[in-house]
């Protein structure tokens, strides 16, 4: 699905106000590329996906519950997050912060973005820190959805952090993926090892739950903690 279909399916119709629509990339680090550079990439992909970078944010509601919302776009480059995403998902965390509002980031994405280097890599600190104030100071909540792939430097960072963690049945979950794994470790990764369902048992979510029921879920959820505030 695209960012923008899971916007329709999570959102009251109507109640939708995007963010930072204006926000774009530059080229931090100068990257270079043999095959495209990566201004052209970044082109390339706003004309593909009619978005300024791999993510939406905003803030509407779902089921009549006042929210903030986060959600990627694996066809903007794969998802990758460098400083735009960042700054968004941050901005975003703040804004529900000094609004008391829920949060919810839908996740996609190959990790961090390596045409802006260790400035992609800063994003993961800088989100967890004001993911921290509002977690643990204002004990606001936060719900993070894991699609598929959910990789690299979002699994490493805020896609693991939310007070509940759901996935999409059979989601491709992990931090390095099987091909490097097996190229690093010469050791085979067992099939299955990185779903969702595997995940699941071993602990590291909460729930798994297909696309339908999806919103009501989260719906419940919001529901029962303003009711032990």
């Amino acid at each position: 699905m695209t960012s923008s279909e899971r916007i329709e399916l999570s959102i009251d119709p109507g109640t939708w106000n995007p963010m930072d629509e204006d926000m774009v990339s530059a080229d931090p680090i100068k990257f270079h590329s043999r095959e495209e550079p990566y201004k052209k990439r970044i082109a390339s992909a706003q004309k593909k996906t009619g978005l300024t970078d791999a993510i939406q944010t905003g803030t509407g509601q779902l089921n009549g519950i006042p929210v903030a919302l986060g959600v990627m776009d694996f066809q903007f480059m794969g998802g990758s997050m460098g400083s735009v995403v960042g700054e968004k998902i941050t901005r975003l965390i703040e804004y529900a912060t000094n609004q008391c509002l829920p949060l919810i980031l839908v996740c996609s994405s190959g990790g961090a973005r390596m045409q802006e280097g260790s400035l992609s890599l800063m994003q993961m600190a800088k989100i967890s820190s004001v993911l921290c104030d509002y977690q643990s100071s204002k004990k606001l909540f936060y719900i993070s959805i894991l699609t598929s792939p959910t990789t690299g430097g979002v699994t490493a960072s805020f896609g693991m952090l939310g007070d509940i963690i759901i996935a999409e049945p059979y989601a491709y979950i992990a931090f390095a993926g099987k091909r490097v794994i097996e190229q690093t470790l010469k050791k085979a990764v067992p099939e299955g090892s990185q779903a969702a369902e595997s995940l699941l048992r071993k602990g590291l979510l909460d729930a798994i739950v297909p696309r339908n029921p999806l919103k009501g879920v989260v719906s419940e959820l919001f529901q029962l903690h303003a009711f032990f505030l």
